[in-house]
């Protein structure tokens, strides 16, 4: 099956069949942002914006990317790097291995809610597994980012 979708803003087409995985296809096309942590939808690592939605793409079927936009990491560095030092600042960061996940859900949550309290970021949050940090220096992170903003340090 012919899929045409724009990928970070760049038009892409290409044959694929229609039941792999986005994730795969994603892969393929060099997104190594979008990684691969359980295959059944419980990590977050593969998280990417499908029409600015936060999806899995372990579990999203190629195809129900034709005719869309997908945005991974790659396409997002500018807007990420805003925030990513205020995470690293925490120590939420010690591996690296679920960071895409959460930069991706973080930037979903800050389009979608500007302000969030930290009960929201953590609800938005809480699809993303993290082995070594215990998640609230995510929080902190993203509070200590969001309180720089309020005050014009950024």
């Amino acid at each position: 099956m012919e899929i045409k979708f724009l990928l970070n803003k760049k038009p892409v087409s290409l044959e694929a069949e229609p039941s792999m995985p986005l994730i795969d296809l994603l892969r393929s096309l060099g997104m190594k942002s979008v990684k691969c942590g359980c295959e059944n939808t419980v990590c977050g690592l593969c998280t990417v914006l499908l029409d600015e939605v936060p999806v899995l793409s372990c579990s999203v079927p190629a195809a129900r990317a034709d005719g869309h936009s997908v945005m991974t990491l790659e396409g997002l560095k500018a807007e990420a790097e805003e925030f990513v030092g205020f995470i690293a600042d925490q120590g939420a960061d010690q591996c690296g291995f679920c960071n895409p996940g959460y930069v991706m859900n973080t930037i979903a949550l800050l389009r979608e809610n500007p302000d969030p309290t930290d009960e929201e970021i953590r609800e938005y949050l809480a699809g993303n597994l993290c082995r070594c940090s215990g998640y609230e220096g995510q929080v902190r992170g993203i509070r200590n980012y969001l309180n720089a903003k309020k005050e014009g340090r950024l």
